[in-house]
């Protein structure tokens, strides 16, 4: 497989959709985003999307499944706002480190899947911060 410098020398690559857009018409509700996990959280976690790639793994995976097969050449991990100091307001910060794996686990799992269904495709996964 071709690197992505490599493949940019060739064609444009097209990055995947807004994540939060794609979650929001899923119309969760707080128990959606606590899961077992946060179950015992202390603040309410509706809108803190990055907490899904612990609770809600296959909803993000499913999603990046959508974008790679409307043609997205790079998926976007659901990191946005995986750092210590945007989980804060969430008293989420603890789980920085997990948020950040557990996006990427899922956007690689997608891309690996999508290419064993497609073994001529050429996709890429992006970390986001």
């Amino acid at each position: 497989m071709k690197n992505i410098q490599e493949e940019l020398k060739e064609r444009i690559l097209i990055l995947d959709g807004p994540m939060g857009t794609m979650i929001q018409n899923e119309n969760l509700k707080e128990e959606d985003y606590r899961g077992i996990k946060f179950e015992n959280n202390s603040i309410p976690l509706k809108g803190n999307n990055d907490v899904l790639n612990i609770t809600k793994e296959r909803l993000i995976y499913d999603i990046h499944i959508k974008y790679l097969s409307a043609g997205a050449d790079i998926i976007e991990t659901n990191t946005f706002n995986s750092t210590k100091t945007s989980q804060l307001d969430y008293k989420c910060e603890d789980y920085s480190y997990d948020l950040n794996f557990e996006g990427g686990k899922i956007a690689r799992k997608a891309v690996d899947d999508f290419i064993k269904e497609n073994p001529n495709a050429r996709k890429y996964v992006a970390g986001v911060l």
